[in-house]
């Protein structure tokens, strides 16, 4: 999943337009009056004119910098819908550019709908700046198929105002799960409504969660090979035992259950949460929408100190891409997205003039000197208190980064009924969960 807070970005489409429905979305005729002419899909709908502003001005740039290239964009909502994806791929209706989680990017290639960039990534001049370990994401069997666009890892979110009113050090968040528990704890007994943490167990997010809190372990849900469940073991049962203790034992879950994110995000707007796991995007959504504020959120590393889920999206190129449509999709690519301090994501200092929020710790796309010129950027335009992120930034120093399992969606399903569970039955069995959940987990990967 990614994460689901907001982003400049996000709320945008792969569907083609109604207007557009009688063509194919990829281009097929790869000339426009005599240009190279590529479609591209994640565009910023109408409704969000701040973005869609920014969309169609870096476009301009770019045509106007590349007046040999033709670029047709097409928007719609969600950026990628999963019940339409592998259709529009099997049908020939994907652009030429399309957008991608990361979850995505073996299976497109397994079903052969992947151009082949390794020999073009030469062309891009940003490619060698990227993360090695985002990169690794779309490559496959030594061969390049995808670029990276941006990366999230999760930590946790907590109130520094609640943690101050409870007694504890809002400069210490806990760093381990026994240290969050107890810090949970005491802040649910401020009363008055309030929850120490919280989390999500309904549509296929306490399975996410879960996930992410098995990383956080040092585990992993599937095995190395992606062909055994590997959640029947002490670490998954400190996952479930840790979630039922604070739900029974502490009462600091708070007793309605069967959250989702918009429930979470919700109570910590409201000022009645101490803590919950998310990815920093999730921050201005709590300030925007939720009636948050930033002084009051501050960011720390996963508990346990171990790992932490990562993920993110990109772009592919469609199998069915002409050597120049692939030069001109890289192009453009590098133009949009790959530009330290620059581009649709990464112009700070325009951001910052429409308000939007500028110093949030990810995405951290780059590395060496790409890296240090794009932060420079970002805290010379910054609008938020980045010294509430500062322990989040230091503590990810160390831990392991590890992507969602292969079939995450199905995967957590499975994982859901598990964690439901643990938060509505206190007499719940945490050996049966597991060992049920493993099963059908193992079938859903033999299946695969």
């Amino acid at each position: 999943m990614r994460s689901t807070g907001y982003r400049r970005t996000v709320a945008a489409l792969s569907v083609c337009s109604l207007a557009l429905a009688a063509s194919a979305c990829g281009s097929g005729d790869d000339t426009a009056s005599g240009k190279t002419r590529i479609t591209v899909n994640c565009m910023p709908p109408k409704s969000a004119k701040v973005d869609r502003r920014f969309f169609e001005q870096d476009i301009a740039s770019f045509e106007k910098q590349n007046p040999d290239i033709d670029v047709v964009a097409h928007d719609a909502f969600p950026c990628q819908d999963p019940k339409t994806f592998d259709a529009k791929l099997a049908g020939g209706q994907m652009e030429d550019v399309f957008y991608t989680y990361f979850t995505d990017a073996k299976h497109v290639v397994d079903i052969n709908q992947a151009a082949d960039l390794t020999p073009y990534v030469k062309e891009l001049k940003s490619y060698g700046t990227l993360q090695q370990q985002l990169r690794d994401i779309y490559t496959v069997d030594g061969k390049i198929y995808g670029i990276p666009r941006t990366g999230y890892s999760m930590g946790l979110i907590y109130n520094k105002k609640l943690f101050a009113k409870a007694g504890l050090d809002p400069e210490q968040p806990p760093a381990t799960w026994e240290e969050l528990g107890a810090d949970a704890k005491k802040i649910a007994a401020l009363g008055d409504g309030t929850v120490g943490y919280a989390d999500y167990s309904a549509q296929n997010q306490g399975g996410w969660h879960f996930t992410a809190e098995l990383y956080s372990q040092g585990s992993d849900v599937v095995s190395a090979d992606g062909k055994k469940a590997t959640i029947d073991t002490p670490e998954g049962r400190a996952v479930l035992q840790n979630l039922h203790d604070m739900r029974w034992s502490d009462d600091s879950m708070g007793s309605k259950q069967l959250l989702v994110i918009n429930d979470v995000q919700q109570m910590m707007g409201s000022g009645k949460l101490g803590m919950y796991l998310s990815a920093p995007d999730n921050i201005p959504i709590l300030v925007k929408e939720k009636g948050g504020d930033y002084k009051d959120l501050a960011l720390a590393p996963m508990p346990g100190g171990k790992g932490t889920l990562i993920g993110g999206d990109g772009y592919m190129v469609n199998k069915k891409a002409s050597p120049d449509q692939i030069r001109a999709g890289l192009k453009w690519l590098d133009h949009m997205f790959l530009r330290p301090g620059a581009g649709f994501l990464g112009d700070y200092a325009r951001a910052k003039k429409a308000d939007a929020p500028v110093g949030l710790p990810e995405p951290r796309l780059f590395t060496g000197a790409a890296d240090t010129k794009d932060q420079q950027v970002k805290k010379a335009n910054a609008n938020v208190p980045v010294e509430n992120y500062q322990a989040f930034l230091d503590g990810n120093q160390s831990l392991r980064m590890k992507i969602e399992p292969p079939n995450a969606q199905q995967i957590y399903s499975v994982l859901d009924g598990a964690v439901s569970a643990v938060l509505t039955k206190k007499d719940a069995d945490i050996d049966q969960l597991l060992k049920d959940a493993s099963g059908k987990i193992d079938g859903i990967l033999a299946r695969s």
